[in-house]
């Protein structure tokens, strides 16, 4: 009965040996890269916590969340043009949302911060942290929903 439980026992540990996020691929170098020092004399703590250290603002609480002028949404940390206003749209979630990004500007990465895959969006310039993508956005459009942090971006009025 011992033999039959050890072994059943490490049929279950080995089953639990997953595909777990790989570390030991390279980090990306992106085109500006700066210390955190440097980081925090040019972010508001806010801007820091979210782009540098991947957090996230409550919701309801960006005044961008309710912006409706057109123009152009770029990172706080390096004024990347991320995000045209056409695209932006409503999804009730609280934060920013737009449906598509900037072509090439926004990186797509996968966290497993909460103990699942998420797509998890980033300026490409940078690196900084803006949100994740979700696959319940506009069906008449891409589908997609980019859940961004007001506080990871600027918003550039259309002249």
């Amino acid at each position: 009965m011992k033999k039959i439980a050890s072994l059943f026992l490490f049929l279950i540990m080995i089953s639990c040996v997953g595909n777990a996020q790989d570390t030991s691929k390279e980090k990306k170098t992106y085109k500006i890269e700066k210390t955190n020092i440097e980081w925090k004399k040019i972010l508001s703590p806010l801007e820091y916590h979210i782009l540098r250290e991947s957090g996230t603002e409550r919701a309801f609480t960006s005044e961008l969340n309710n912006n409706h002028k057109k123009g152009t949404y770029v990172c706080a940390a390096c004024n990347t043009p991320l995000y045209k206003s056409e695209h932006k749209y409503d999804s009730g979630s609280g934060w920013p949302s737009f449906d598509r990004a900037i072509e090439k500007n926004v990186e797509l990465d996968v966290d497993y911060k909460i103990g699942y895959a998420r797509t998890e969006l980033k300026c490409n310039t940078c690196g900084g942290h803006l949100g994740h993508s979700f696959d319940d956005g506009p069906r008449d459009t891409t589908g997609k929903r980019h859940c961004i942090n007001g506080a990871a971006l600027k918003f550039v009025a259309e002249k």
